[in-house]
């Protein structure tokens, strides 16, 4: 798709950060923009600085874990605009970090609730609309850079954006047929307020086994302001839905970047590949000792960042890198 204009678009996490960059870009583009957000207080700011631009903007709240609240929204969406969207944006998302060892039910069940159910949920609610409509169009999903491998601190959010690559790549395959492009989006640091997730955290999920306080908070809080800017992240999207891309790794050398992560992969499936990545980690290891910035690794470990809850009590420290 490369013409927006009068086209009907639907944002989930609408209303800040990655969102709200992909509603000002399509909107300047001519699109017309249903953003959905769990904060009320973000989609009246974000309805503010659409429609300030001359963006025609309707605004609903949504929890994208409760999908009667789904349907309700797609129905207020259309009821506004008169169609189904013909571009679906899936891009609410939550994270928190921590040991692997020492997550729990409800880390899991929230993260990858709202990280993959929400996509789920925006799948099952919209597509069929989209279909039975018969006007085309594109569905963007917002997964990480994070979703192509696991890590120690990252568990359940990792496992959750690997889920929505392979789901796009599904939904790619099915869909391809109805004129409805699918495309994954997977930067890695971006500038957006994603550090106060567990500001929406439901009081049935609070159960932790990672630290999370004002400190890690905090952390998040100084590493995301460096990230990229939403709009640039927007326009890589743009460029590769145009080009009917189905992943969008929003950086120069993406490909090298993706290159080296599946090796690691391939590496991962023979002992010969196994002998491999150990010379491999020894050699990283050694650089980082040799080329370690003491300012950053303090502002890490003095933050307690991606540490266990201190409740925790089988996790040994010593056996544990900083």
């Amino acid at each position: 798709m490369k013409d927006y204009n009068g086209k009907v678009a639907f944002i989930t996490g609408g209303a800040s950060g990655v969102g709200l960059g992909q509603a000002q870009l399509f909107g300047q583009a001519g699109a017309k923009i249903c953003i959905a957000d769990i904060r009320q207080d973000h989609l009246d700011s974000a309805l503010e600085t659409l429609r300030s631009m001359g963006i025609e903007a309707h605004g609903v709240k949504l929890d994208v874990t409760d999908r009667e609240g789904y349907a309700a929204a797609a129905d207020e969406c259309e009821r506004v605009f008169g169609t189904p969207p013909q571009l679906l944006f899936l891009t609410a998302g939550v994270n928190t970090f921590g040991p692997a060892e020492c997550s729990t039910y409800d880390d899991y069940d929230w993260v990858i609730g709202v990280n993959l159910g929400g996509v789920v949920n925006g799948l099952v609610t919209f597509v069929p609309r989209m279909i039975k409509a018969g006007l085309g169009g594109h569905i963007a999903m917002t997964a990480s850079w994070g979703g192509f491998e696991g890590g120690a601190i990252t568990a359940p959010y990792a496992a959750a954006k690997a889920a929505v690559i392979n789901l796009g790549d599904s939904y790619y395959q099915a869909l391809k047929p109805y004129g409805i492009g699918v495309t994954v989006l997977t930067p890695e640091n971006v500038k957006s307020n994603i550090f106060e997730s567990n500001m929406t955290r439901p009081e049935g999920m609070g159960a932790t086994g990672y630290n999370v306080d004002e400190k890690t908070i905090d952390f998040l809080r100084n590493f995301h302001a460096r990230g990229m800017e939403p709009i640039e992240l927007a326009k890589w999207l743009k460029d590769g839905m145009e080009a009917g891309q189905v992943v969008v790794v929003p950086y120069a050398d993406g490909e090298e970047k993706l290159k080296e992560v599946y090796s690691k992969w391939i590496n991962y499936a023979s002992p010969e590949g196994m002998a491999r990545l150990e010379e491999l980690e020894k050699k990283v290891e050694s650089e980082k000792d040799a080329d370690r910035s003491v300012v950053q690794d303090d502002a890490f470990v003095k933050s307690g960042w991606g540490k266990a809850n201190p409740n925790i009590d089988w996790v040994d420290s010593s056996k544990k890198k900083q």
